[in-house]
């Protein structure tokens, strides 16, 4: 779909995951041009692979800001590295952890931050994630997300940003919908995956299933395959080691809204691919 003008636009850009040194460096060229083609207004990251694939270093969280990259939303590898903590703690510091952990963990789950279309209330909600963090205590995340809208129900805001990490495509549809006239974005992460299914909801929600990653294409979701085949056909334990060679991508989903109703207009899905970094 097209993104227009008009005097109540807001323009909203989602990066997928950005998934080590490569994936920093595709957001570092890219980046600063698209946010002069489609005149963004906030620019939000998923951050829990910034630093060779798991967690944030500062240095990292630093470097993508002077990209431009204004918020950071969070999944399970976001606590990784204790440096983040006061970061994470701070309702200043614009990057938050999934907001569904339990309570005392470290890091908040929601935050605002200023645009000059006005505030806008960003939240990060884990799904059922496989794997090792799959017997981990979460709470409802539809749950979670309920009791948040309701006490942030009087809180003037240009958007609400919803952002889902989560391994099931059933649960990222299902809470697209649920929101549905109640974000102006709800958008999925995790697969590194784009899926194809951008669109405006019935209610005036923007969603996309998954949103995709940002770094290396000629891999296994940013890991070198040499290092994961033999996992797979042998049972070999190997370490993930991040690729840097071939082809890189780019995915986010751009967002149009009314910065009065915080609905949204249009939503287009990005990918560009470069031959090389």
């Amino acid at each position: 779909m097209a993104i227009g003008t008009t005097i109540h636009d807001m323009h909203i850009l989602y990066i997928g995951d950005v998934m080590g040194e490569s994936g920093m460096q595709v957001v570092e060229r890219l980046l600063p041009g698209l946010r002069r083609e489609h005149s963004l207004d906030l620019v939000i990251a998923q951050a829990e692979n910034l630093s060779d694939g798991k967690g944030i270093r500062l240095q990292d969280f630093t470097r993508m800001q002077a990209a431009g990259v204004n918020f950071f939303t969070g999944g399970n590898h976001t606590a990784y590295r204790d440096e983040i903590f006061p970061y994470l703690n701070s309702p200043q510091q614009p990057i938050i952890r999934p907001a569904n952990y339990p309570k005392g963990t470290v890091g908040l789950g929601y935050k605002y931050i200023d645009t000059q279309k006005g505030k806008v209330l960003v939240v990060s909600l884990l799904g059922q994630i496989v794997g090792k963090d799959a017997s981990l205590p979460l709470d409802n995340p539809l749950k979670v997300i309920d009791s948040i809208l309701e006490a942030e129900k009087d809180v003037p805001r240009a958007a609400t940003i919803v952002n889902f990490h989560g391994d099931f495509s059933s649960e990222k549809r299902i809470i697209g919908y649920y929101l549905d006239g109640r974000a102006t974005l709800v958008v999925g992460d995790h697969w590194h995956v784009p899926t194809a299914d951008a669109d405006v909801l019935p209610k005036g929600t923007a969603h996309q299933t998954d949103v995709g990653m940002c770094g290396s294409l000629d891999s296994s979701l940013g890991v070198r395959f040499s290092t994961l085949i033999p996992r797979w056909r042998d049972g070999t334990v190997t370490r993930n080691i991040l690729e840097t060679d071939g082809r890189m991508q780019f995915n986010a989903l751009l967002v149009e809204s009314d910065d009065v109703t915080g609905r949204a207009r249009s939503v287009k899905a990005i990918q560009r691919i470069l031959p090389s970094l």
